[in-house]
Protein backbone atom coordinates (compact mmCIF):
# COMPACT_ATOMS: atom_id res chain seq x y z
CA UNK A 1 0.00 0.00 0.00
CA UNK A 2 1.22 3.54 -0.05
CA UNK A 3 3.42 5.25 2.52
CA UNK A 4 1.86 8.21 4.48
CA UNK A 5 4.10 10.31 6.97
CA UNK A 6 1.91 11.74 9.68
CA UNK A 7 3.72 14.73 11.03
CA UNK A 8 3.03 14.94 15.28
CA UNK A 9 2.70 11.82 17.47
CA UNK A 10 0.08 13.32 19.80
CA UNK A 11 -2.69 11.27 20.82
CA UNK A 12 -4.88 12.21 17.99
CA UNK A 13 -1.60 12.32 15.18
CA UNK A 14 -0.80 9.03 16.71
CA UNK A 15 -4.27 7.72 16.03
CA UNK A 16 -5.22 8.49 12.69
CA UNK A 17 -1.66 7.12 12.04
CA UNK A 18 -3.08 3.91 13.58
CA UNK A 19 -6.48 4.31 11.41
CA UNK A 20 -4.36 4.16 8.37
CA UNK A 21 -1.89 1.26 9.17
CA UNK A 22 -5.08 -0.93 10.02
CA UNK A 23 -5.99 -0.31 6.32
CA UNK A 24 -2.57 -1.33 5.45
CA UNK A 25 -0.92 1.83 4.75
CA UNK A 26 3.08 1.96 5.47
CA UNK A 27 3.21 4.87 8.14
CA UNK A 28 5.99 6.67 9.49
CA UNK A 29 4.83 8.81 12.11
CA UNK A 30 7.06 12.18 12.95
CA UNK A 31 7.74 12.55 16.75
CA UNK A 32 9.39 15.91 18.18
CA UNK A 33 10.32 13.60 21.69
CA UNK A 34 12.58 10.82 21.04
CA UNK A 35 11.20 8.92 23.74
CA UNK A 36 7.84 8.48 22.45
CA UNK A 37 9.54 7.28 18.83
CA UNK A 38 11.56 4.78 20.81
CA UNK A 39 8.22 3.74 22.90
CA UNK A 40 6.11 3.51 19.59
CA UNK A 41 9.37 1.61 17.82
CA UNK A 42 10.08 -1.12 20.63
CA UNK A 43 6.79 -1.31 23.04
CA UNK A 44 4.47 -0.53 19.96
CA UNK A 45 2.83 2.03 21.95
CA UNK A 46 2.81 5.66 22.34
CA UNK A 47 3.01 5.64 26.33
CA UNK A 48 3.14 9.07 26.77
CA UNK A 49 -0.09 10.08 24.07
CA UNK A 50 -1.88 7.34 23.71
CA UNK A 51 -0.90 4.21 26.24
CA UNK A 52 -2.92 0.95 26.40
CA UNK A 53 -3.16 1.13 22.41
CA UNK A 54 -1.10 -1.80 21.02
CA UNK A 55 0.07 -0.30 17.21
CA UNK A 56 0.94 -2.56 14.44
CA UNK A 57 4.20 -3.19 12.83
CA UNK A 58 3.00 -1.23 9.52
CA UNK A 59 3.31 2.15 12.15
CA UNK A 60 6.96 3.35 12.43
CA UNK A 61 8.26 6.43 14.42
CA UNK A 62 11.28 8.71 13.48
CA UNK A 63 12.40 12.04 15.00
CA UNK A 64 13.95 12.81 10.85
CA UNK A 65 11.04 14.86 9.71
CA UNK A 66 12.51 14.23 6.07
CA UNK A 67 12.21 10.60 6.39
CA UNK A 68 9.00 10.45 7.61
CA UNK A 69 7.21 12.54 4.42
CA UNK A 70 9.71 12.14 1.75
CA UNK A 71 8.50 11.30 -1.37
CA UNK A 72 5.54 10.15 0.38
CA UNK A 73 2.07 10.21 -1.50
CA UNK A 74 -0.32 11.66 1.62
CA UNK A 75 1.30 13.83 4.03
CA UNK A 76 -1.06 14.32 7.16
CA UNK A 77 -0.29 17.62 9.64
CA UNK A 78 -1.59 17.18 13.10
CA UNK A 79 1.17 19.36 14.97
CA UNK A 80 -0.44 21.68 18.36
CA UNK A 81 -1.69 24.42 16.15
CA UNK A 82 0.92 27.07 17.57
CA UNK A 83 3.75 24.62 15.73
CA UNK A 84 2.12 24.19 12.43
CA UNK A 85 4.13 26.80 10.53
CA UNK A 86 7.20 26.02 12.15
CA UNK A 87 6.92 21.74 12.03
CA UNK A 88 5.87 22.05 8.19
CA UNK A 89 8.24 25.00 7.06
CA UNK A 90 11.09 22.04 7.62
CA UNK A 91 8.80 19.35 6.31
CA UNK A 92 7.97 21.42 3.08
CA UNK A 93 11.43 21.40 1.30
CA UNK A 94 11.21 17.20 1.46
CA UNK A 95 7.79 17.23 -0.09
CA UNK A 96 6.53 15.41 -3.23
CA UNK A 97 5.26 18.35 -5.29
CA UNK A 98 2.19 15.75 -5.91
CA UNK A 99 1.61 15.20 -2.19
CA UNK A 100 -1.53 15.17 -0.64
CA UNK A 101 -1.60 17.15 2.39
CA UNK A 102 -4.45 16.84 5.09
CA UNK A 103 -4.28 19.05 8.18
CA UNK A 104 -5.86 17.32 11.36
CA UNK A 105 -4.54 20.56 13.64
CA UNK A 106 -7.12 22.20 15.72
CA UNK A 107 -6.77 25.84 16.32
CA UNK A 108 -5.96 29.58 15.19
CA UNK A 109 -1.73 30.72 15.54
CA UNK A 110 -1.60 32.92 18.30
CA UNK A 111 0.51 35.87 16.36
CA UNK A 112 -0.96 36.32 13.62
CA UNK A 113 -4.34 34.72 13.75
CA UNK A 114 -4.26 32.92 10.81
CA UNK A 115 -6.36 29.25 10.77
CA UNK A 116 -4.19 26.32 9.47
CA UNK A 117 -5.50 26.22 5.78
CA UNK A 118 -3.87 29.95 5.82
CA UNK A 119 -0.84 29.32 7.80
CA UNK A 120 -0.33 25.89 5.59
CA UNK A 121 -0.71 28.71 2.23
CA UNK A 122 2.41 30.22 3.42
CA UNK A 123 4.95 27.71 3.98
CA UNK A 124 3.87 24.93 1.23
CA UNK A 125 5.02 24.73 -2.10
CA UNK A 126 1.75 25.96 -4.47
CA UNK A 127 0.42 22.73 -5.46
CA UNK A 128 0.49 20.61 -1.78
CA UNK A 129 -1.05 24.14 -0.89
CA UNK A 130 -3.95 24.13 -3.37
CA UNK A 131 -5.22 20.64 -2.89
CA UNK A 132 -4.64 20.62 0.68
CA UNK A 133 -7.29 19.47 2.54
CA UNK A 134 -8.96 19.90 6.38
CA UNK A 135 -10.01 17.16 8.83
CA UNK A 136 -12.08 17.96 11.94
CA UNK A 137 -15.33 16.70 13.81
CA UNK A 138 -16.37 15.09 16.94
CA UNK A 139 -13.26 12.65 17.68
CA UNK A 140 -11.93 11.78 20.73
CA UNK A 141 -8.35 10.09 19.82
CA UNK A 142 -8.55 7.26 21.94
CA UNK A 143 -12.01 5.85 20.84
CA UNK A 144 -10.99 6.04 17.86
CA UNK A 145 -7.83 4.25 18.38
CA UNK A 146 -10.12 1.45 20.25
CA UNK A 147 -12.68 1.77 17.05
CA UNK A 148 -15.58 3.43 17.91
CA UNK A 149 -17.97 4.58 15.61
CA UNK A 150 -16.66 7.66 14.68
CA UNK A 151 -17.76 10.61 11.74
CA UNK A 152 -15.83 13.05 10.73
CA UNK A 153 -15.82 15.76 7.82
CA UNK A 154 -13.10 17.12 5.98
CA UNK A 155 -13.07 20.06 3.53
CA UNK A 156 -10.55 20.95 0.60
CA UNK A 157 -11.28 23.97 -2.14
CA UNK A 158 -10.30 21.06 -4.33
CA UNK A 159 -13.16 18.43 -4.38
CA UNK A 160 -11.18 15.73 -5.80
CA UNK A 161 -8.74 16.03 -3.27
CA UNK A 162 -11.34 15.77 -0.61
CA UNK A 163 -13.07 12.98 -1.61
CA UNK A 164 -8.98 11.23 -1.94
CA UNK A 165 -9.19 11.68 1.73
CA UNK A 166 -12.40 10.13 2.26
CA UNK A 167 -11.36 7.31 0.76
CA UNK A 168 -7.91 7.12 2.62
CA UNK A 169 -9.68 7.28 5.65
CA UNK A 170 -12.85 5.83 5.57
CA UNK A 171 -13.53 2.50 7.60
CA UNK A 172 -16.22 0.43 9.13
CA UNK A 173 -15.82 2.28 11.92
CA UNK A 174 -14.43 5.64 11.22
CA UNK A 175 -16.87 7.33 8.92
CA UNK A 176 -15.75 10.24 6.64
CA UNK A 177 -17.94 12.97 5.15
CA UNK A 178 -16.81 15.98 2.66
CA UNK A 179 -17.65 19.59 2.47
CA UNK A 180 -16.18 22.67 0.20
CA UNK A 181 -16.66 25.04 3.18
CA UNK A 182 -13.02 25.11 4.56
CA UNK A 183 -13.21 27.97 6.45
CA UNK A 184 -16.20 26.55 8.29
CA UNK A 185 -14.63 23.57 9.42
CA UNK A 186 -11.42 25.14 10.69
CA UNK A 187 -13.14 27.84 12.83
CA UNK A 188 -15.98 25.22 14.26
CA UNK A 189 -12.52 22.96 15.22
CA UNK A 190 -10.95 26.15 16.95
CA UNK A 191 -14.41 28.15 18.49
CA UNK A 192 -15.59 25.01 19.99
CA UNK A 193 -12.78 24.94 22.88
CA UNK A 194 -13.06 28.22 24.01
CA UNK A 195 -17.38 26.76 24.79
CA UNK A 196 -16.32 23.47 26.44
CA UNK A 197 -14.17 25.81 28.55
CA UNK A 198 -17.66 27.36 29.39
CA UNK A 199 -19.21 24.08 29.97
CA UNK A 200 -16.91 22.94 32.10
CA UNK A 201 -17.00 25.25 34.60
CA UNK A 202 -21.14 25.25 34.68
CA UNK A 203 -20.25 21.64 35.48
CA UNK A 204 -17.52 22.62 38.27
CA UNK A 205 -20.36 25.03 39.52
CA UNK A 206 -23.10 22.33 39.91
CA UNK A 207 -25.00 24.47 37.62
CA UNK A 208 -26.71 21.58 36.37
CA UNK A 209 -27.95 20.35 32.81
CA UNK A 210 -30.06 23.39 32.18
CA UNK A 211 -27.04 25.35 32.14
CA UNK A 212 -24.82 23.14 30.36
CA UNK A 213 -27.50 23.23 27.74
CA UNK A 214 -28.02 27.05 27.42
CA UNK A 215 -24.27 27.41 27.56
CA UNK A 216 -23.86 25.46 24.36
CA UNK A 217 -26.58 26.55 22.57
CA UNK A 218 -25.63 29.85 23.05
CA UNK A 219 -21.98 29.03 22.46
CA UNK A 220 -23.06 27.52 19.12
CA UNK A 221 -24.82 30.89 18.26
CA UNK A 222 -21.34 32.87 18.57
CA UNK A 223 -19.77 30.16 17.02
CA UNK A 224 -21.92 30.62 13.92
CA UNK A 225 -21.89 34.46 14.10
CA UNK A 226 -18.41 34.62 13.81
CA UNK A 227 -17.96 31.94 11.55
CA UNK A 228 -20.34 33.39 8.90
CA UNK A 229 -18.46 37.32 9.37
CA UNK A 230 -15.24 35.28 8.15
CA UNK A 231 -16.65 33.42 5.05
CA UNK A 232 -17.78 30.26 6.95
CA UNK A 233 -21.42 28.89 5.96
CA UNK A 234 -24.04 28.37 9.09
CA UNK A 235 -25.07 24.72 7.54
CA UNK A 236 -21.16 23.51 7.76
CA UNK A 237 -21.19 24.90 11.63
CA UNK A 238 -24.30 23.33 12.25
CA UNK A 239 -22.56 19.70 11.15
CA UNK A 240 -19.97 17.80 12.79
CA UNK A 241 -17.13 20.16 12.60
CA UNK A 242 -19.47 22.56 13.89
CA UNK A 243 -22.38 21.40 15.94
CA UNK A 244 -20.89 17.72 16.41
CA UNK A 245 -17.55 18.80 17.76
CA UNK A 246 -18.78 21.27 20.05
CA UNK A 247 -21.05 18.89 21.46
CA UNK A 248 -18.39 16.21 22.34
CA UNK A 249 -15.73 18.27 23.71
CA UNK A 250 -18.28 20.57 25.61
CA UNK A 251 -20.27 17.07 27.43
CA UNK A 252 -17.60 14.84 27.26
CA UNK A 253 -15.10 13.20 30.17
CA UNK A 254 -12.24 12.99 28.00
CA UNK A 255 -12.11 16.55 27.02
CA UNK A 256 -9.46 18.72 28.10
CA UNK A 257 -10.76 21.80 27.87
CA UNK A 258 -14.20 20.65 29.53
CA UNK A 259 -11.59 19.93 32.34
CA UNK A 260 -9.81 23.44 32.36
CA UNK A 261 -13.36 24.63 32.98
CA UNK A 262 -14.30 21.83 35.44
CA UNK A 263 -10.98 22.61 37.74
CA UNK A 264 -11.05 26.39 37.51
CA UNK A 265 -14.69 26.25 38.71
CA UNK A 266 -13.36 24.08 41.87
CA UNK A 267 -10.86 27.01 42.58
CA UNK A 268 -7.79 25.77 40.84
CA UNK A 269 -5.25 27.72 39.29
CA UNK A 270 -4.81 28.02 35.98
CA UNK A 271 -1.09 27.35 35.43
CA UNK A 272 -1.59 24.30 38.22
CA UNK A 273 -4.24 22.94 35.95
CA UNK A 274 -2.74 22.73 32.81
CA UNK A 275 0.93 21.40 34.06
CA UNK A 276 -0.75 18.63 35.55
CA UNK A 277 -3.11 17.88 32.28
CA UNK A 278 -0.31 17.08 30.40
CA UNK A 279 -2.00 17.56 27.10
CA UNK A 280 -2.46 20.56 25.34
CA UNK A 281 -5.74 22.04 25.75
CA UNK A 282 -6.43 24.67 22.62
CA UNK A 283 -9.41 26.60 24.41
CA UNK A 284 -6.64 28.31 26.72
CA UNK A 285 -5.03 29.69 23.76
CA UNK A 286 -7.79 30.09 21.19
CA UNK A 287 -10.09 31.94 23.89
CA UNK A 288 -7.95 35.53 23.52
CA UNK A 289 -7.31 35.37 19.69
CA UNK A 290 -11.29 34.36 19.18
CA UNK A 291 -12.18 37.81 21.36
CA UNK A 292 -9.58 39.84 18.74
CA UNK A 293 -11.08 37.95 15.98
CA UNK A 294 -14.49 38.54 16.80
CA UNK A 295 -13.37 42.80 17.88
CA UNK A 296 -12.40 42.59 14.57
CA UNK A 297 -15.15 41.75 12.80
CA UNK A 298 -18.06 43.38 15.23
CA UNK A 299 -19.05 39.95 16.72
CA UNK A 300 -20.94 39.79 19.82
CA UNK A 301 -19.31 36.70 21.51
CA UNK A 302 -20.27 37.25 25.51
CA UNK A 303 -19.94 33.51 26.61
CA UNK A 304 -15.77 33.92 24.69
CA UNK A 305 -15.41 37.17 26.74
CA UNK A 306 -16.64 35.49 30.12
CA UNK A 307 -13.96 32.78 29.26
CA UNK A 308 -11.24 35.35 28.97
CA UNK A 309 -12.13 36.89 31.94
CA UNK A 310 -11.67 34.02 33.72
CA UNK A 311 -8.68 32.81 32.03
CA UNK A 312 -6.91 36.05 32.60
CA UNK A 313 -7.84 36.18 36.68
CA UNK A 314 -10.13 39.04 36.61
CA UNK A 315 -13.56 37.20 37.38
CA UNK A 316 -14.33 33.85 39.65
CA UNK A 317 -16.25 31.63 37.35
CA UNK A 318 -19.59 32.16 39.73
CA UNK A 319 -19.25 36.07 38.58
CA UNK A 320 -18.95 34.94 34.65
CA UNK A 321 -21.80 33.04 35.10
CA UNK A 322 -23.63 35.59 37.05
CA UNK A 323 -22.69 38.50 34.28
CA UNK A 324 -23.83 36.29 31.28
CA UNK A 325 -27.41 35.69 33.01
CA UNK A 326 -27.76 39.94 33.90
CA UNK A 327 -27.16 40.76 30.34
CA UNK A 328 -29.95 42.34 28.98
CA UNK A 329 -33.10 40.20 27.59
CA UNK A 330 -33.22 39.74 23.53
CA UNK A 331 -34.46 37.72 20.63
CA UNK A 332 -32.98 34.28 20.07
CA UNK A 333 -31.04 34.72 16.78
Amino acid sequence: MNAVGVVGAGSWGTALALVLARKGHDVSLWSYEEDVAEAVNRQRENTVYLPGVALPPRLVATTDIEEAVAGAPVVVSVSPSQHVARVMSEAAASLSPSALVVSASKGIETATLRTMAEVLDAVLPPAPAHSASFLSGPSFAVEVAREVPTAVTVASADRAAAARVQELFQTSYFRVYTVPDVTGVELGGALKNVIAIASGMAVGLGLGHNTQAALITRGLAEITRLGAALGGLPETLMGLAGAGDLILTATGDLSRNRRVGLELARGRKLGEILQTLGHVAEGVRSAGEVARLAAASGVDMPVTDAVNAVLAGRITPQAAVERLLARDPKMER
